[in-house]
């Protein structure tokens, strides 16, 4: 079968590259990476993809100029392997420079075809719709609709450690892609110094423990009578024998927000990375770590609010004399504030341009 690994702006590389390390070849394409798989290889893509928002079953693809068109490709579709007689439906959709820009109107033809077919081959006047959820998508760019089923069921963002949110939280997808595009490397000790509720910490840590971040939850598919039940089983066993916190080295970070590290500390536990992880409060203006080459790893405050601005700024100007005072530290920050190297006084090494939600943000390399 064929699927699509959905992605952030900026991630498509790093999600390609996840998968060719599980042993699938994949394909970078604009919002993704495209693979061919097993029912089982897409299982254990969910579970241990860090940088990819859902993995995608694509049903089909075809030009649509029309609603009739529409209507013709998904009826045309082989809904009946995936779907069984009792199967949940419900249709999503987008549209982007595309002919047929009512999406409303794309979800209903879908779900009226998708209808007409299953009726058609289990011989039935309706469907019941009682069974397990398949969630479809109609997704139409200039003239093309490609049909999916989310086999993922919640974001891959969704991990289950993560149940408070402090101001501005970090997707952890986000987070993970920020570790595995670091410099940061096993012998080197990794310190976040505004870590909010910790979620650059325990992606760190789950990266270097080899915990697949899909672990502490279900996905869609599991549910879905397509899909091998016993060798999804074994696969998640496998993941399990694979975590090894006792690989997980001198990680730790700190933050002035009281609350943010009560957030924290809760989030590390729910994680099952208590004691593996320290974390004090401290303003980073203050902060020396007794380390050789330490990896200081942030997401500040971007200063989105005129009134904030100038906050941030000094903030800025408070990181570059953290990075001075550890003259054999890299540094790696996130920030959407364009003037981030004026304050910091200091050109990057390496910059590249991701997304923080839709905040567009550089990520800078020190």
């Amino acid at each position: 079968m064929e699927f699509l690994a959905a992605a952030a702006f900026g991630l498509e590389g790093l999600v390609k590259k996840e998968l060719n390390q599980m042993g699938l070849e994949a394909k970078g394409e604009t919002g993704g990476a495209r693979f061919s798989a097993t029912a089982a290889q897409a299982f254990r893509a969910n579970l241990w993809l860090r940088t990819a928002d859902r993995v995608l079953l694509i049903v089909g693809e075809g030009k649509a100029l029309s609603f009739e068109d529409l209507f013709q490709l998904v009826l045309s579709l082989p809904w009946e392997d995936y779907l069984p007689r009792n199967a949940r439906f419900p249709v999503s959709g987008k549209c982007a420079r595309s002919q047929l820009m009512s999406v409303r109107d794309c979800q209903a033809i879908t779900k009226k075809a998708i209808a007409e077919r299953l009726k058609r081959h289990y011989h039935l006047s309706w469907c019941e719709e009682t069974g397990p959820e398949f969630a479809v998508e109609v997704s139409l760019h200039g003239d093309v609709a490609r049909l999916t089923l989310d086999t993922s069921g919640d974001a891959l963002n969704r991990r289950g450690y993560r149940t408070w949110n402090g101001e501005a939280p970090l997707r952890e997808t986000l987070a993970a892609a920020l570790v595995m595009l670091s410099p940061w490397r096993p012998d080197m000790p990794l310190w976040d110094p505004c870590c909010g509720t910790g979620t650059l910490l325990i992606e760190a840590a789950y990266l270097r423990a080899h915990r697949a971040p899909g672990l502490s939850r279900g996905f869609a598919c599991e549910n879905w009578p397509c899909f091998p039940k016993e060798e999804m089983a074994l696969l998640r066993k496998d993941a399990e024998s694979q975590f090894d916190p006792q690989k997980i080295g001198m990680i730790g970070g700190s933050d002035i927000d009281p609350e943010a590290l009560t957030l924290c500390k809760r989030h590390i536990k729910q994680a099952g990375l208590s004691g593996k992880i320290t974390v004090m409060q401290k303003d980073l203006r203050d902060l020396t770590l007794d380390a050789a080459h330490p990896m200081f790893l942030l997401n500040p405050p971007y200063g989105e609010r005129l009134s904030d601005r100038k906050q941030c700024e000094s903030l800025y100007r408070a990181i570059r004399q953290l990075y001075d005072r550890h003259p054999d530290a890299r540094l790696g920050v996130i920030t959407a504030h364009t003037g981030f190297e004026r304050c910091f006084g200091k050109r990057s090494s390496q910059k590249r341009r991701l997304y923080n939600g839709r905040l567009e943000c550089e990520y800078l390399i020190y």
